[in-house]
């Protein structure tokens, strides 16, 4: 550690807050354009890196905020408190995100986001110990901030090792997308726009192997759907059952998760239903639709799924066709209509066609969890790694000491 400085983040670069003069709420013109406007809750979910983002800009949106380089740390300073993110595209942001742009000849951007990791419970709190979190920190809370780093070419050498870690995570949490993504356009083409019928009916070349192409008719019926596929209620295929109230005694941290109707709320020691699950939101998020490997503990504001008719996985993208977001009650606080979910209609594949659907799915879905697996490893060894690095506990420019820290 004697080899490292301190010196305070406005030395190592600019610093400013964003920028946006309107409130959206008054002002939709500034919204829908090419422009990408990166929220609190964006750089919640990039893990480091903002690779996506839910809301873009206009050209006026943009006369009144502030486009920001590739490469720009962001800092959240309201809402989600110290959450940190470096941009991997030009973008926008409002006022509650600080920027820092890092000079190149004197810090490494990812180390420095890196660093603010492993600061972040000290941003987050007004004196460290105290366990008070701040509604909002400023540019003061920067100017207060003392950083030890390293030399450039020590803050290279850590910024690529962790960032090996984090570029692993990203790959894999792209290719479950598109495994999801290839489950769904399978769902999509055999039960909802009948594409191997359509061929057929049309004379058109198979796609699919024999073995699949012969379990869909040859023609559609006057409905418009396959022949000899009978239209069902969604009751038919699945029941919605009402999640749980979790008691007090049970709410013990542990590895069983917990869903409510914005997901995942966090975990506790006992399990209401074994994995795999579908939870699908109830109150607040009315319609929303999450699959959990593992055993899980819906609570009151979701349902989960009981299949009728096949199993979760093909409940799952049953769900996902559905506009189950419309089926809105009319109370006061928003509550998904279970009586009218049911009489959603669906046509009735054969029971061989529904079973090949979910062992094609199911070895998508075999893929996906492996990700998640090694994800999970990937996580625990950064942050294993992450205060060591940044606490000069491990030397990456003395291959034998950082041997021994590791060990």
């Amino acid at each position: 550690m004697s080899e490292w400085c301190e010196v305070r983040l406005g030395e190592l670069g600019e610093v400013n807050r964003g920028r946006s003069r309107l409130r959206p709420r008054n002002t939709p013109h500034l919204y829908g354009g090419p422009y990408p406007f990166i929220q609190t809750g964006d750089i919640k979910a990039a893990n480091g890196l903002v690779t996506r983002h839910s809301q873009t800009y206009s050209e006026a949106g943009l006369a009144q905020s502030r486009l920001w380089p590739e490469g720009t740390m962001v800092v959240t300073i309201a809402a989600n408190i110290a959450e940190t993110a470096v941009l991997t595209y030009p973008a926008c942001f409002p006022d509650s995100v600080v920027g820092f742009i890092a000079d190149p000849s004197k810090a490494d951007v990812r180390f420095i986001e890196y660093l603010f990791r492993y600061h972040k419970r000290q941003i987050q709190h007004e004196n460290v110990g105290t366990g008070s979190v701040q509604d909002n920190i400023n540019l003061k809370t920067f100017d207060h901030l003392t950083l030890q780093i390293p030399s450039l070419a020590e803050q290279h050498r850590i910024s690529l090792l962790l960032g090996a870690f984090d570029d692993k995570i990203e790959l894999n949490r792209r290719m479950n997308e598109t495994l999801e993504a290839m489950a769904r356009a399978i769902f999509k083409d055999w039960f909802v726009d009948f594409g191997p019928t359509r061929a057929k009916a049309e004379g058109r070349a198979p796609y699919l192997a024999p073995e699949l192409w012969n379990l869909f008719p040859d023609a559609l019926d006057d409905e418009g759907k396959p022949v000899g596929w009978i239209t069902r209620r969604l009751e038919d295929f699945l029941k919605l059952a009402y999640g749980k109230s979790l008691p007090a005694k049970k709410r013990i941290p542990g590895k069983v998760a917990v869903y409510g109707s914005g997901g995942l709320t966090g975990t506790h020691d006992t399990a209401l239903i074994d994995g795999p699950a579908v939870v699908v939101g109830r109150k607040g998020t009315v319609g929303s639709l999450y699959w959990e490997d593992g055993p899980v503990f819906p609570i009151d504001t979701v349902f989960y799924v009981i299949p009728r008719i096949g199993s979760v996985l093909f409940s799952y993208h049953l769900l996902s066709t559905q506009p189950l977001r419309d089926m809105n009650t009319d109370a006061a606080v928003p509550g998904l209509n279970r009586g009218n979910a049911y009489r959603l209609e669906f046509p009735q594949p054969t029971s061989e066609l529904i079973a090949a659907f979910e062992e094609i799915a199911s070895a998508l879905w075999q893929r996906r969890a492996g990700n998640l697996k090694e994800v999970e490893t990937l996580s625990l060894t950064r942050d294993l790694l992450l205060p060591k690095l940044m606490s000069g506990d491990i030397c990456l420019c003395d291959p034998e000491r950082a041997q021994k820290a590791v060990a």
